[in-house]
């Protein structure tokens, strides 16, 4: 298991050198230029090959991508075209509220996806059954930000609720803090529970046909034993797959929801920054996403010789 890990971790190297390569090379692609911004908006000098110069985007864009990197390296992930801060203080800054609302979503995601999909595998087929599903086929094609878009509008003219303008840190006022990112959270959860909702429910019914099953209930076990200490553990293997797949569409859902409901967490700093075509920010943004999808796919990959002692790494 040893060698299988490292081997994984050296691995992540040139994977997050060719992914910052190709945001690199990507974003210079969208239509504008961020000098032109700039000069177009005010506050900067009229002069754009002077501030081109300034900047150092007159240089070729192999020579910008070798001096990025070599302060990748270094632990800089450069400065904000815009505001002149250092893109890794803003990230630290901004990650623990994008941080939370994931969390959030994620803890939904299993109170809701994975006992939703055990008790339709034991209704299998019946009116409850139908209906756990049909919420499920729900979550998974009605898009998350229609919904978040509904709760506001119709929240504002039939219960004159609007979400803060400000946003309020957990260490000032926890209860507060959580009321203001419970709805996001929960309406970016649906889709992933209805996922994990629908494999649970594959995995249970194919589960509780096997041998073992079988004899677990002649033996006399209780039927809550046996769903819990011997159906449900066997089933989560693919969940938990399928979820690690899922977490990089959670870190990229975030991104929306932190828009709509104007929370100032990394989703929203990236959005302002491809909007401003702020170079360093998407630059830097996007590494460490990538990186932290990499690492999360490393987790579940090592989770799963724990839920299946069958499992053998080599």
């Amino acid at each position: 298991m040893r060698k299988y890990v490292i081997r994984r971790v050296l691995l992540l190297v040139p994977t997050v050198i060719l992914l910052s390569f190709l945001v690199f090379g990507i974003i210079r692609l969208i239509p504008g230029d961020a000098v032109e911004l700039m000069v177009s908006e005010g506050g900067f000098a009229d002069d754009t090959k002077e501030l081109r110069e300034m900047l150092g985007l007159d240089q070729p864009i192999f020579v910008q991508y070798f001096k990025y990197m070599k302060g990748v390296f270094k632990g800089d992930l450069g400065i904000s075209l815009w505001s002149g801060e250092p893109v890794l203080s803003e990230i630290s800054r901004r990650l623990p509220i994008s941080f939370e609302l994931a969390l959030m979503a994620l803890i939904w995601t299993f109170l809701l996806g994975i006992p939703i999909g055990v008790i339709s595998a034991l209704k299998q087929d019946t009116g409850t059954d139908y209906a756990l599903r049909s919420f499920a086929i729900a979550g998974l094609s009605i898009p998350g930000f229609w919904i978040a878009t509904l709760i506001l509008v119709f929240g504002a003219i039939w219960f004159k609720w609007v979400p803060p303008m400000d946003y309020i840190p957990f260490r000032e006022d926890p209860i507060q803090n959580l009321s203001q990112l419970v709805v996001p959270s929960l309406v970016l959860s649906l889709a992933l529970s209805a996922g994990i909702m629908r494999m649970t429910r594959t995995m249970m019914l194919e589960v509780m046909r096997e041998d073992y099953i079988r004899t677990a209930r002649a033996k006399g076990l209780t039927g809550w034993t046996v769903v819990i200490r011997h159906s449900l553990k066997n089933a989560m293997i693919p969940v938990v797959s399928i979820m690690g797949i899922q977490l990089a569409f959670l870190v990229g859902g975030t991104v929306i929801m932190e828009s709509i409901f104007v929370l100032p967490g990394m989703g929203k700093y990236l959005l302002d920054a491809i909007t401003w075509r702020d170079y360093p920010v998407i630059q830097g943004i996007n590494l460490f996403i990538c990186t932290l999808i990499i690492t999360i796919n490393l987790c579940v990959d090592l989770l799963y010789g724990f839920l299946d002692p069958r499992i053998r790494y080599r």
